[in-house]
């Protein structure tokens, strides 16, 4: 009791400082300008090119688009299809860690619980509410749950979420596969239809132009939508896992009361070699 008095006592201006800064989220440019300039540069080759073909062509958008829509659909459930649209939906954004100083935030208040006692790292609740992950973790540390159910329980919160985003990508994989199949039926479709009517070989030209759009279009839609997104998907998902695991350990850590130079270590095991900080001198 007395402790905790002493603790409460404490005001902010004696803390030692911990600058706990929450993950910035933002539509990503280079994203969005890439899928735009991509665009960009092929209707700029079908505008310079010499000829007058029409490259719009409605029933081979249907059976690309919404074919694709209904063919990645059966591979999957309703409910892991409602759930994705979300994480989809976000997958022009950018989320940005600065690994090399949520590090050294994390060391910072490993320190201050080794040197003072877990209990008194709840003088930080302010700062930590920037990152709810932390907050929660560090919660649980306070709260006296043993190190294993804390590993148990911010593993899960690691693993579900994570599950849920690799699912969506999963989704974006399989449609980037099945557009260029879509277009390749289409043109099927097409070559079907022109050869029942060769009796009229004026005909032909515009129809072969026609059955070849559904592959351009199934092309287009796979390798510069879908792979793109999936991908941008996993980046994300990875550097959400690195850093929730990041906040794992050092609460594994603190909770074992283990010196925070190896702590150090592990944290900086789990960084690229670029990102990675020198905190004990």
């Amino acid at each position: 009791m007395a402790a905790d008095q002493a603790i409460n006592n404490d005001t902010d201006s004696t803390l030692p400082n911990v600058k706990i800064d929450a993950p910035a989220s933002f539509p990503d440019i280079v994203t969005i300008l890439g899928l735009v300039l991509s665009f960009a540069l092929i209707i700029g080759a079908i505008a310079m090119g010499q000829s007058n073909a029409n490259f719009f062509n409605v029933p081979s958008l249907l059976i690309v688009v919404l074919g694709t829509m209904t063919a990645t659909s059966v591979s999957y459930s309703g409910s892991e299809l409602l759930s994705s649209l979300s994480i989809i939906r976000t997958s022009v954004y950018s989320i940005v860690y600065n690994f090399a100083d949520i590090t050294k935030s994390l060391l910072d208040i490993a320190t201050i619980s080794r040197k003072k006692g877990l209990l008194y790292v709840s003088n930080y609740e302010n700062q930590m509410k920037n990152d709810p992950f932390l907050n929660y973790a560090i919660g649980l540390a306070i709260d006296g749950y043993s190190q294993q159910d804390i590993t148990r329980i911010l593993q899960q919160d690691i693993d579900t979420p994570q599950e849920h985003c690799l699912r969506a990508a999963s989704i974006l994989k399989r449609a980037s596969e099945v557009a260029p199949a879509m277009g390749l039926i289409g043109t099927l479709v097409g070559l079907v239809q022109m050869l029942a009517d060769l009796e009229n070989p004026d005909t032909i030209g515009p129809a072969m132009a026609v059955a070849l759009l559904t592959t351009f279009y199934g092309a287009i839609m796979g390798t510069v939508v879908m792979a793109p997104l999936a991908a941008k998907i996993e980046k994300n998902t990875n550097d959400i896992v690195t850093a929730k695991t990041m906040v794992l350990k050092t609460v594994e850590s603190m909770v074992k009361q283990e010196n925070p130079r190896g702590l150090e270590m592990i944290l900086n095991g789990l960084l690229p070699p670029s990102q990675r900080i020198v905190y004990f001198k």
